[in-house]
């Protein structure tokens, strides 16, 4: 290798670290013009132009990276990624089978691969559930947190998807499985309160949402939540008449509105839960250097 082209390497490799594309881009063009045969130049390329949303260019990178060392895991994930993205599922599917170690659902090659194609089940089975497959979205999810069990989100996910299957028995499981992944995450003890109140267990669900709120005073939803099994316990909603209540399947509703509930209002609130109270995943990127 001559020493203009190592240059070119190293620059190319320092600008695509601090994330300065467009010159890590100059350098690592440079490169091609002089040689193809370096496996990470096609994955650095690749990268930055699935940054700017051009996947066909990226995917066509990707592969010639895994062309030049097919045990080029960064690569291979990368590229799995944009499969996704351009909706080829089967084929993301095929790429990271390459991935595993062993046969079935052996061992991945490390923590980083698994937190990527275990986002990945994440994101296909959003696309079952968005076309009405729950249970194949269910399927996908599991597979997920088989590979990344303290993934709070992941677990939640899961834990919703049962759930809304009316399987309160698992949606429990995996709700206390996000809580002990992150015992001082708010929203995985209020979901599984609910699930453990629809499950006849008033005592624990009160538990889960008085710990929420020590830990985060201003949890509206676990206050609602004990207010109304309060007002419940005390008998004061007793002959109420109902009133219009606020809907608690949209996102952001106005918990304030509520001050007295009626007996409608608190079964109604309390049979289902506002959506999803984590933050979605993250969703992957491509990146990385071998």
């Amino acid at each position: 290798m001559d020493d203009r082209l190592k240059q070119l390497l190293v620059l190319g490799r320092e600008h695509y670290e601090r994330r300065e594309y467009d010159l890590a881009e100059h350098a690592l063009r440079q490169i091609l013009e002089k040689t193809d045969r370096f496996a990470d130049v096609f994955n650095m390329l690749g990268v930055i132009l699935h940054e700017r949303g051009d996947f066909l260019a990226a995917e066509a990178h990707f592969e010639r990276a895994v062309q030049l060392n097919e045990h080029y895991t960064e690569a291979l994930l990368n590229l799995a990624v944009t499969y996704n993205d351009l909706g080829k599922y089967e084929a993301a599917r095929q790429v990271y089978s390459r991935i595993r170690r062993g046969e079935g659902d052996g061992g991945v090659l490390d923590p980083f691969a698994r937190g990527k194609i275990a986002n990945m089940h994440a994101d296909l089975a959003q696309a079952y559930a968005d076309a009405g497959c729950a249970q194949e979205a269910i399927a996908e999810l599991k597979r997920a947190v088989a590979l990344c069990p303290t993934f709070v989100d992941l677990q939640l996910r899961l834990g919703t998807m049962y759930r809304d299957a009316g399987n309160l028995a698992l949606a429990r499981e995996h709700y206390a499985a996000a809580r002990d992944a992150n015992p001082k995450y708010p929203p995985a003890r209020v979901l599984l309160g609910v699930a453990l109140h629809s499950l006849g267990a008033l005592d624990l669900a009160i538990a889960e949402w008085r710990e929420a709120l020590a830990i985060e005073p201003d949890n509206k939803t676990a206050k609602m939540y004990l207010r109304m099994v309060e007002a419940q316990r005390s008998g004061n909603t007793a002959g109420a008449a109902p009133r219009d209540a606020p809907s608690t399947t949209a996102r952001g509703a106005s918990w304030e509105a509520l001050d007295e509930p009626t007996p409608t209002e608190v079964s109604d609130l309390l049979s289902s839960l506002s959506a999803d109270a984590a933050d979605d995943a993250d969703r992957p990127t491509p990146e990385g250097n071998p």
